[in-house]
């Protein structure tokens, strides 16, 4: 009964943001409003392009329809929130928006990482093993895996929040961050934190940190059977898997960075922060688009069907 006594006193974080400076700020209100837009736009082409184009109704761009959704709900849980605190003077959320602020970013962010391992597992199938690709890689495994990311991505998260709301918060209750995040949350408990803090790391950093190099490892063999086995001629599978680890270092390093640490104010926290929730959503699809002919072509011909 105490403790959710405590719980109860905060009823709201004070959100410190990205700076101080008034000119700073709507500087990158527009900054971040265009990169936003793009985010939309780029996912939202993705998504409508597979959809429409039965060309692209093959496991690969299955996978690439639920990456582009996961990057735009991600970036739709904290950029919306945070280009309206950039035009206000007071920076708030209640204690239950920050809540679900934290469960939904995690929820969306874990599953991510899940998706970029499965994307990784179809580029291997694809080309260790091309003639028993779409018996092995069908429709019933495809769904099957997308469930799982979301159903690991919704566990982690579960178990991200449920270390974080038991802990008694009464103040006091600024936030040093533009959004919530475990790491700066935590700090603002009026308790011992320390083993919390171990639970978080191992439950996101450790985890991460492993699926990072499970990653880069499973494409270096992927590169490595290209150069070797593939004709020289198809350098389409060399561009697309190129693509893919471009898209996994970006997602994983700014992510190692903040969790895979005990959590500790650096100055980089907040422009690592940024890089990771507003800029990396709108990478993935332009990386994916410009290094994929397929969709390049499935994109004309979306847009000669919208304007004609």
């Amino acid at each position: 009964m105490e403790q959710q006594n405590l719980t109860s006193r905060v009823r709201e974080f004070l959100l410190v943001g990205l700076t101080q400076s008034l000119a700073l700020q709507r500087f990158l209100f527009v900054v971040f409003f265009i990169v936003y837009m793009m985010t939309c736009l780029g996912n939202l082409t993705i998504i409508t392009t597979l959809i429409t184009d039965h060309q692209l109704h093959i496991p690969m761009y299955f996978l690439l329809g639920n990456l582009a959704f996961i990057d735009l709900s991600e970036s739709s849980v904290t950029v919306p929130k945070m280009l309206w605190d950039l035009l206000s003077k007071q920076k708030t959320i209640t204690f239950g928006g920050c809540m679900s602020q934290m469960f939904f970013f995690h929820f969306t962010g874990g599953a991510e990482v899940l998706f970029l391992m499965m994307m990784a597992l179809d580029q291997y199938m694809a080309i260790h093993k091309p003639l028993y690709y779409l018996r092995i890689m069908n429709w019933g495994v495809c769904v099957g895996l997308v469930a799982g990311a979301w159903l690991g991505g919704f566990v982690h998260s579960i178990v991200q929040i449920a270390l974080t709301i038991q802990l008694p918060f009464c103040g006091p209750n600024t936030l040093d961050n533009f959004y919530c995040d475990v790491p700066q949350v935590i700090k603002l408990a009026c308790t011992d934190t320390y083993m919390v803090d171990l639970l978080m790391v191992f439950n996101s950093g450790l985890l991460t940190i492993i699926i990072f190099i499970i990653l880069i490892v499973s494409y270096t063999v992927i590169l490595v059977k290209i150069r070797t086995h593939v004709p020289e001629g198809n350098h389409k599978a060399l561009s697309t898997c190129r693509a893919q680890v471009v898209v996994v270092s970006i997602h994983f390093m700014p992510s190692i960075f903040i969790y895979a640490r005990p959590f500790r104010k650096f100055s980089l926290d907040k422009a690592v922060s940024a890089l990771y929730t507003v800029i990396t959503p709108m990478l993935n699809p332009i990386i994916y688009t410009l290094r994929n002919t397929e969709m390049k072509n499935a994109i004309k011909r979306l847009m000669n069907r919208v304007f004609s």
